[in-house]
């Protein structure tokens, strides 16, 4: 299936509360240079992370210096997981690939490397695991000679989404629970289970675990920027190894977890009219549509729902162009149109049958779409302004849709909603800046608000009844 329904993985317990976003344009990442060697034959990596931006390839954890020669790094590489070694010169003597593929942006990946060099067996030198599964079939098995002594956890510089001397290589996206184990090689079983679903989720581990004395934990619990205990980069395993924070801000720090997982946008699926790709950004929570559209193109969360009440917010950045709309719209449009452009079906609230929207204009107005170029009717406020906030609450109980401007009911758009999976939608063109925010803003917000079970983060209150979405809630009313 092509479109996730739910999407990622969710756990009961409250012990993961934050991860930390990474927008790869910003240069972002943590570092830490070792004020001596630790175990260099034996180690552990583990991270959950959720991927932004598909496309490239991204560094989970990277060591070796700024320059040219030797360093390497565990990288998304090609949608794989990928752990490499270079000690000396330019010969590679480590590169483990596995042929498995993380390339859903909507889930939560768990991902674990095992090195340990003293084993006699070269396959067990260097162990990947995803999502709990020791990965056997591998693109790439280069493993390192026994007692190996790698560059890893030698007193070089280490970085947390950097590869230390790449700046293409930047993560994107949200990384929580990472682990950074000196001298001992545990399992990917050592930091998470299978539930009852049999789903892999995360466990609270670290009094299970030894660290060593390189070893740190990081649970972003703190938004500061100094290399403390209060800053992002703070060592939460008792050793005090704290990181530097670079290029990062107190609002990269997120509600959005391994087991709270909040809708974000796909970036998997546009309608687009062919002069154009919309792009996301900021954890596919920014969405800009490009240049020069002669028409336009549309965004879509990547969440769907066909029954609860749900409550969302855009907001309108920049491009405030008569005709984009935000809404709602069925995910059997966009399952016909997966990866792909076209000149005739380029927005949801244009041509495409059974799509709902409120949409910017002279005189406002509401959206429904079921004929060329949609049926159109007077609706709210006759104006929006560029950073006004439109609230989206959607009651698929009622079978009901009304919008918000900056806080204000503008009444019962829409009833009689047809019962099909709907998912979060939007359009624009010329340059078009939207904020989709599940609860997980991008955006500072001056007066947080969440739902009546605590969660998400918004501007403006959350309608009685309604709940952000993200699988917490879907477990219980979805």
């Amino acid at each position: 299936m092509v479109f996730p329904i739910v999407g990622g993985n969710q756990s009961t317990g409250d012990f993961i509360t934050n991860s930390l976003r990474f927008n790869n344009p910003d240069d972002p990442n943590l570092s830490t240079t070792f004020s001596s060697a630790g175990n260099r034959r034996t180690f552990t990596i583990s991270a959950w992370v959720k991927r932004g931006n598909i496309a490239d390839d991204h560094t989970l954890f990277g060591q070796g210096g700024t320059s040219s020669g030797n360093p390497r790094g565990v990288l998304f590489f090609a949608n794989s997981l990928r752990f490499t070694n270079n000690t000396s010169g330019s010969s590679t003597d480590t590169d483990v690939e596995t042929n498995a593929k993380t390339r859903d942006p909507s889930a939560w990946y768990h991902a674990v490397v095992a090195v340990d060099t003293t084993q006699g067996t070269n396959s067990n030198r260097v162990k990947l695991y995803i999502n709990g599964e020791l990965q056997t079939s591998l693109a790439t098995a280069t493993y390192p000679d026994q007692n190996f002594e790698m560059g890893w956890n030698n007193n070089v510089l280490h970085t947390v989404g950097r590869y230390p001397n790449n700046d293409a290589y930047h993560m994107d996206g949200y990384i929580s629970e990472f682990y950074f184990i000196d001298g001992t090689q545990y399992a990917a079983s050592d930091f998470g289970e299978t539930n009852d679903n049999g789903v892999w989720i995360p466990k609270d581990a670290k009094g299970d675990l030894t660290f060593g004395t390189n070893g740190f934990y990081l649970e972003f619990q703190q938004t500061g920027t100094g290399t403390n205990a209060s800053g992002m980069g703070a060592d939460t395993s008792g050793n005090d190894n704290h990181l530097a924070v670079n290029n990062l801000a107190a609002t990269d720090v997120t509600v959005d977890t391994p087991i709270n997982n909040f809708s974000t946008g796909n970036p998997l699926i546009h309608i687009a009219d062919g002069n154009i790709t919309p792009s996301f950004s900021e954890g596919n929570t920014k969405w800009t549509s490009g240049a020069n559209a002669s028409y336009g193109t549309s965004g879509h969360g990547n969440i769907a729902v066909t029954n609860g009440k749900w409550y969302w917010k855009m907001k309108i950045d920049a491009g405030r162009n008569n005709g984009v709309t935000c809404g709602i719209a069925p995910t059997s449009v966009f399952e016909s149109h997966y990866g792909t452009s076209t000149s005739t079906d380029y927005t949801f609230a244009r041509d495409n049958l059974g799509s709902y929207g409120y949409q910017f204009s002279n005189s406002g107005s509401k959206k429904l779409t079921g004929t060329s170029g949609g049926n159109s009717s007077s609706y709210g406020s006759p104006n929006w302004s560029e950073n006004d906030i439109i609230g989206v609450a959607m009651d698929l109980d009622n079978d009901t849709l009304t919008f918000y401007l900056n806080g204000s009911s503008q009444g019962e758009a829409f009833s009689s909603l047809p019962d099909v999976y709907y998912t979060p939608a939007w359009y624009g063109y010329y340059d078009t800046v939207w904020e989709f925010n599940a609860g997980n803003p991008y955006n500072a917000i001056s007066s947080g608000n969440s739902d009546a079970n605590g969660y998400g983060n918004f501007e403006y209150a959350v309608p009685s009844g309604y709940y952000a979405l993200c699988t917490k809630n879907l477990a219980e009313y979805g």
